[in-house]
């Protein structure tokens, strides 16, 4: 594996720490978030009274959503500060220090996983996948989302390739995924994927301030346009998940 492929924690590190001094790490609207949590446990078939780890939990608001659905969660981030912040506004909430691509879990202890818009940080996903595996129970399930590559927005404006690609507001790691390739990562990991699933979601901050006055726009022509069914693999996240056998 090359230096080209390994995560520059301390990048990590340094920028949602930032986030975490003025706390605007959610960047979704409360509708949108509620959406894609609900999406998330219908897939993966999270049941009350399980274990799940919340991994890139940031400041917990999923931890949090799982906890009052009667779910056993733990939350976990590189990011102590966004921990602290966790702890503030979800005080019943559980959250360590863990990187997802070393998890301080026991081997079996997980009913679920979730991985909290985490794998288009890791520019190789692999070890992470692994560390999925081997945390997780038999029967177990992991659902992970990420902004989708095939989505012109994202592609547009976040994938280093494009013209108009912005290094504002996003980590020197960050990059959407191809669904099709993080689908044959957790495969080779030894999961029965399933296919991938797709959905919009609204913005309600952008770090970037010279964006700021075009997304509402933007939310509205995502709602809209990608609500065909024969546009759903161009929405703007993807939503993988899988089961151990």
């Amino acid at each position: 594996m090359t230096t080209d492929y390994k995560q520059d924690k301390l990048a990590e590190l340094a920028f949602f720490s930032g986030h975490a001094e003025v706390d605007e790490y959610n960047v979704f609207t409360e509708s949108s978030t509620r959406k894609l949590f609900e999406r998330c446990v219908q897939l993966a078939r999270i049941k009350p009274a399980t274990f799940v780890a919340d991994i890139g939990c940031g400041s917990g608001v999923f931890s949090q959503l799982l906890l009052d659905s009667n779910v056993n969660a733990i939350g976990l981030d590189l990011s102590y500060p966004l921990l602290v912040l966790g702890r503030r506004k979800y005080p019943g909430a559980s959250f360590v220090v863990g990187d997802a691509e070393c998890l301080p879990l026991p081997t079996g202890k997980a009913d679920g996983v979730l991985l909290s818009g985490i794998i288009h940080h890791l520019p190789e996903p692999s070890q992470c996948a692994r560390e999925v595996f081997r945390i997780l129970k038999p029967g177990g399930a992991f659902i992970a989302f990420d902004p989708n590559r095939h989505n012109p927005f994202m592609y547009l404006y976040r994938d280093r390739s494009s013209p108009f690609y912005s290094s504002t507001g996003v980590t020197p790691n960050e990059r959407p995924v191809v669904p099709e390739r993080v689908r044959a990562i957790f495969a080779d990991a030894g999961f029965q994927v399933a296919p991938s699933d797709y959905i919009s979601m609204s913005y309600r901050y952008i770090a970037d301030s010279r964006m700021r006055y075009l997304l509402s726009m933007y939310n509205t022509i995502e709602s809209i346009l990608f609500r065909l069914w024969i546009l759903k693999y161009y929405r703007s996240f993807v939503l993988t998940y899988g089961f151990k056998p």
